[in-house]
């Protein structure tokens, strides 16, 4: 009151110098009358009891029901039902749960896991090749029902290209933590800064794999479980792999044919495919910083031909800008400025 009455007197406006102090000018006026600041009735106001607040004997029931054999192990939204059924009622769910967190018995019961709240991934920034790779396993089935084969592939989320992989008749850490320390060799980005992604499996999680990652120095990011969205980029290479007009629909008839035909589709995918990402140039290309001499050659092609012939083009060229920095898991922009930037 002090400080807003030496506001005031200095010139400050009554309704500027409460809102500095954090209070309302209502509060003010309640607080200062008659040129008098008022006693604080706060500690010694009286307030009844609500006329609904519950019994000692009713919370004593809910303790001894809650913890009866019966209800031991069901949540206060099953116990209350069920007492229902029996026409007894006690008080609400709400109630149930108020006396328990009272009495420090609000905790998980029964036997499943404690849900627990997973935040999103930490995004990452690529803005050049061998900083973060994505990698996941997937099924390659064979000709015998009920068997499959498991490809292991890493991927440059910067330049989509393919950077390990490996084909095997089996799930393994150590088989993962093999292929990638082989594969930041053949990289030559070891002992480098760099970050994985990947998904919750086994393997990803095993020991084996956090041993080799902490030994590599490199930093390990999991996605959430259940959410494919948290690893895009592996999950849209497995989709390309597996609508390949050569995909052998009937399955593979041996570990070899599965390796010869995951051999082949990376040689194309990485040095022959146009991304659709990448302005339609290759991984392999844009993993060597070639995209941008190739698109700038691009631009000169359709600006002799615009030049040759301007009624075919109503507007510019296409778009021959190569792709900038890449993120994994980017956060999303909050409406305000998806409106600005509208």
């Amino acid at each position: 009151m002090i400080l807003i009455q030496e506001a005031y007197a200095n010139g400050a406006r009554l309704y500027k110098a409460c809102i500095e102090a954090e209070l309302s000018k209502r509060t003010y006026r309640r607080w200062y009358r008659a040129g008098v600041v008022q006693a604080d009735l706060r500690p010694t106001a009286f307030r009844p009891e609500p006329a609904n607040k519950l019994k000692e004997h009713e919370r004593e029931q809910i303790l001894a029901v809650c913890n009866e054999p019966e209800y031991a192990s069901l949540p206060p939204s099953q116990i209350v039902p069920t007492l229902l059924d029996k026409g007894i009622y006690i008080a609400s769910e709400a109630s149930f749960y108020r006396v328990l967190d009272a009495n420090d018995q609000l905790n998980h019961r029964g036997r499943s896991q404690v849900a627990v709240n997973r935040s999103k991934p930490l995004s990452y920034t690529a803005d050049g090749p061998n900083q973060v790779w994505s990698w996941d396993i997937t099924y390659l089935a064979s000709v015998v029902k009920g068997q499959f084969y498991y490809l292991y592939m890493f991927e440059d989320i910067y330049s989509r290209k393919i950077v390990g992989y490996e084909v095997h008749e089996q799930e393994c850490g150590e088989r993962a933590a093999e292929l990638i320390q082989r594969s930041m060799l053949r990289e030559q980005c070891f002992k480098k800064p760099l970050v994985l992604h990947s998904d919750n499996g086994a393997p990803m999680k095993s020991l084996t794999m956090k041993a080799k990652l902490e030994e590599l120095s490199v930093t390990a990011s999991l996605s959430r479980p259940r959410v494919s969205n948290d690893n895009p980029y592996s999950e849209s290479l497995f989709k390309t792999l597996k609508y390949r007009p050569q995909w052998p629909k009937s399955g593979f008839s041996s570990l070899a044919a599965a390796r010869e035909w995951v051999e082949k589709f990376v040689k194309w995918y990485n040095d022959e495919h146009k991304h659709s990402k990448l302005n339609f140039v290759s991984p392999g290309q844009r993993h060597a910083l070639q995209d941008s001499a190739i698109l700038d050659k691009r631009k000169k092609v359709l600006e002799a031909a615009k030049a040759r012939n301007p009624k075919r083009w109503s507007k510019d060229v296409r778009n021959c800008e190569a792709v900038g920095p890449v993120m994994l898991n980017p956060d999303k922009a909050p409406a305000d400025d998806v409106i600005n930037a509208a």
